[in-house]
């Protein structure tokens, strides 16, 4: 890339718009995701950013176990999103899940299981490189789990 280009120069956040912040906050504790207590925000700035009148959100910045990985949660208390749609499938094209290491995704999945969340599809060793897993959280939140096996790169 050019230098006198402006451009991209870091990553800040994924950005989670949920309706039952609560469940998800409980979801992403369980992953192992630091979840900072909620914060209400309202005003002019922020209906001038995302184009929405009215404005009062719920906000809790969520942090993987390096620090570096964010979520910001949102609860919209107004304006309400809505009803609710069907969750995508996860070849829907779009923005459709989020990926995180960890040290046993077969361990990491029975905590899931027994939260009362399920699997997208089964748990699969990858060339000895990875053993991956799909899980389906709170609102259709897709999660992949990558533990890295023997054979994995650093």
């Amino acid at each position: 890339m050019e230098s006198d280009r402006p451009g991209i120069t870091g990553f800040v956040h994924i950005g989670l718009v949920v309706e039952d912040l609560d469940e998800t906050v409980r979801f992403l504790t369980l992953l192992g995701v630091d979840c900072g207590d909620p914060g209400v925000f309202s005003g002019g700035w922020i209906g001038r950013i995302i184009g929405l009148d009215d404005v009062t959100v719920e906000v809790v910045m969520a942090r993987g176990p390096d620090g570096r990985d964010i979520f910001e949660v949102v609860r919209f208390q107004s304006p309400s999103a809505g009803a609710q749609e069907r969750a995508a499938a996860a070849n829907r094209p779009g923005l459709r899940h989020v990926a995180f290491t960890v040290d046993d995704v077969r361990g990491v999945v029975d905590r899931v299981r027994d939260a009362g969340w399920e699997t997208v599809g089964e748990i699969v060793d990858y060339e000895n490189t990875f053993r991956l897993c799909y899980v389906r959280g709170p609102e259709g939140l897709i999660v992949e789990l990558a533990e890295r096996l023997d054979g994995a790169s650093r």
